[in-house]
């Protein structure tokens, strides 16, 4: 399975109603480039101002999510949203020149079409996946909802859903990954109990509301002349219900397809934490409410985990150890200044220093108060991100690597003897022509001592 970015190779367009503002709309999608998410535009406002798709804009979530930037609304976007993240797709530009997103037949599997038929191709940066490595909880006590994310190595989603009504009972869906969604999944619709939508009506929303684009639930029959007040609120031909059940003996995809609505909700508005998640999500009467604490919950954690600083395992083998530096890099003593290589894959690599008593530019640098000095921490970065940038040639004992540049450079900590600095660094971009942009951090204990961006150039020997 490919971990690069994904985004569409075409811009495509498709049309409709929004369900509840009853204006019509067309979406466009278009190519974005990396790390850019997905991003609405409403074109038909002047400036023509973007809406970022992000857990903290949203603004309502009445039957459905809004979210808000620039002075400009989108409505209804999780049925867009889950399609796109069912698809894994990571970075789409969004235009509309309306306010609310199509409701279509009230299910994603229209959006999930059209991106197809775009051609959704890979992009060269790495899927920036978050992992979830503790139980992360949620509950509403006024809504009964609760929901709870797991480790899990895939994105995974369990929901149950009771309405205490006869008709739609207690109903189970699941998805164990990704690649089922489009099967299973995105063609299931919206639903809503006759009995509501009168209240719905009289709350200004479901303008766009028809029997063609939403599952409407009968669990008691009423009056016909309450079923004539709904019809009359919502400028629709009479109602005539004979029996509970599915309104207008509507075929069902599933027996358990509102459930299986609920799970595509929860994709869509999980798509609003901004990054793909590896975990299991289960969750217990949700709804776009708890969803969207949720996944601020979600966003929170991200924030904080970005904060801390990264776990190292110092007692795992080494994947280099000072011998097989010695193989790859030309440095010896006194200017080897990486002892390990622990960590190392296409993008990163992680080295270890031991800064002991015994090194020899403490004889002259502070000796009454040795501080090791900070170009030698650059150069061990540069050293470590060597390693990294080597191990991309089938022969690295005939390449040297020479600085080309060094930016943003910060020197937090001093370092003294006994500490022991562990060398991070992270590809900013792919290697071409030999030029390798990294970003550097070392830590000691835990906190980050030294940090910039570096830049280097691996060059063959003639």
């Amino acid at each position: 399975m490919s971990t690069k970015q994904k985004t569409i190779k075409n811009s495509i367009s498709l049309n409709g109603v929004g369900l509840h503002t009853g204006e019509k709309a067309t979406v466009t999608f278009k190519t974005a480039p990396e790390n850019h998410g997905f991003v609405f535009q409403r074109i038909d406002l002047d400036g023509k101002p973007t809406i970022k798709a992000d857990c903290d804009l949203v603004v309502d979530t009445s039957r459905g999510t809004t979210i808000e930037q620039n002075g400009a609304r989108v409505y209804t976007t999780e049925h867009l949203l889950a399609a796109a993240y069912g698809l894994e797709i990571d970075n789409l530009i969004i235009e509309i020149d309306g306010p609310e997103v199509p409701i279509l037949d009230g299910s994603a599997r229209f959006f999930l079409q059209a991106l197809k038929d775009a051609g959704i191709e890979d992009q060269e940066a790495e899927k920036d996946y978050f992992v979830i490595e503790e139980n992360i909880t949620y509950e509403d006590l006024d809504r009964m909802t609760e929901m709870l994310a797991v480790p899990q190595d895939e994105f995974r989603l369990t929901v149950m859903v009771d309405y205490n009504s006869p008709t739609l009972g207690t109903q189970h869906a699941h998805m164990y990954h990704l690649g089922e969604f489009e099967e299973n999944i995105s063609m299931c619709r919206t639903f809503v109990f006759l009995r509501e939508l009168e209240f719905l009506a009289k709350n200004n929303l479901i303008k766009g509301g028809d029997l063609d684009n939403a599952i409407v639930l009968v669990d008691h029959i009423p009056p016909q002349e309450k079923l004539d007040e709904i019809a009359e609120l919502l400028g629709k031909p009479k109602i005539a219900v004979t029996d509970t059940g599915v309104l207008n003996n509507l075929k069902l995809h599933f027996q358990d397809e509102p459930a299986r609505h609920k799970l595509l909700d929860i994709v869509g508005d999980l798509a609003l934490v901004g990054r793909p998640i590896k975990g299991h999500i289960l969750a217990a009467r949700p709804g776009h409410k708890g969803n969207i604490d949720f996944a601020r919950i979600i966003k929170a954690e991200i924030k904080k985990r970005e904060k801390a600083s990264p776990k190292f395992d110092l007692t795992s083998e080494p994947i280099h150890d000072i011998n097989s530096i010695e193989k790859i890099l030309p440095h010896r003593y006194p200017m080897l200044l990486v002892d390990k290589i622990i960590e190392l894959s296409d993008s990163h690599v992680v080295g270890v220093k031991n800064v002991t008593m015994n090194e020899q530019f403490f004889q002259g640098h502070f000796p009454g108060a040795p501080v090791m000095p900070g170009v030698l921490m650059v150069e061990a970065m540069a050293q470590t991100g060597g390693i990294l940038a080597l191990s991309t040639v089938p022969d690295p004992e005939n390449y040297l690597t020479y600085f080309v540049k060094i930016d943003k450079v910060k020197f937090k900590q001093k370092v003294i003897p006994g500490d022991v600095l562990i060398f991070r660094l992270d590809l900013l971009q792919p290697i071409r022509r030999g030029m390798v942009l990294m970003a550097a951090k070392a830590y000691v204990n835990g906190k980050v001592v030294v940090e910039g961006e570096l830049m280097a150039q691996i060059v063959k020997e003639k």
